[in-house]
């Protein structure tokens, strides 16, 4: 395992700042409600994210191959949510520098958490790491491979959200705001592209 330590760091850095989902409704997060309100958005994806590495590792992923129409739920709830998600992101009101935003709250560390379970991008990460860069299953590896998947999502969690709340400060025009929001919005929602497609 510890000869895969470097790949798996390679493809989880790889895997985890590229855009996706969590990215985009952390940048919209850190855009709307600054850094330090997003916080516990950031630490339920990373959170969340681990435990999956860990339970797909002692295969959880079996349950899917026994029951095939829990795939088929998952992408209900993913499509559902997503679509919540860029209705928030769309309808968002602009915010003062400095200024939280009155109406509207940031996702919580649970709802964030739970997200991971209905978000396609984490099953396939999840899927692949375990299936490529675990072949033994082996529960140190297991363990090991979710310790780098949590700081690797560290790191990403935070950029993504910092550089959300930079875009926040650059728009303060309430027009440049709502092009933002609706911009993040459609390219949350053409993150369903892979789900309707299968």
């Amino acid at each position: 395992m510890t000869s895969l330590i470097p790949a798996l760091a390679g493809f989880a850095v790889v895997a985890l700042f590229t855009p996706g989902p969590n990215n985009l409704m952390l940048m919209a997060s850190g855009a709307t409600f600054g850094f330090r309100r997003t916080l516990p958005h950031m630490a339920g994806i990373v959170l969340g994210f681990s435990l999956m590495i860990a339970l797909v590792g002692l295969g959880l992923a079996g349950l899917f191959a026994a029951l095939p129409w829990l795939t088929l739920v998952l992408k209900a709830l993913a499509i559902l949510f997503l679509g919540w998600m860029a209705y928030r992101i769309a309808t968002a009101a602009p915010r003062e520098p400095g200024e939280a935003a009155p109406d509207r709250h940031p996702l919580s560390l649970l709802q964030a958490a739970a997200f991971q379970w209905v978000n396609p991008k984490a099953w396939a990460l999840a899927l692949t790491a375990t299936t490529v860069y675990l072949p033994q299953r082996d529960l140190a590896g297991i363990l090991l491979a979710s310790g780098v998947f949590f700081g690797v999502g560290l790191f990403s969690t935070t950029t993504w959200a910092a550089l959300g709340e930079a875009m926040g400060r650059l728009l303060t025009d309430p027009r440049r705001a709502r092009a933002f929001n609706i911009a993040m919005a459609l390219l949350l929602i053409a993150t369903l592209w892979p789900i309707l497609r299968h």
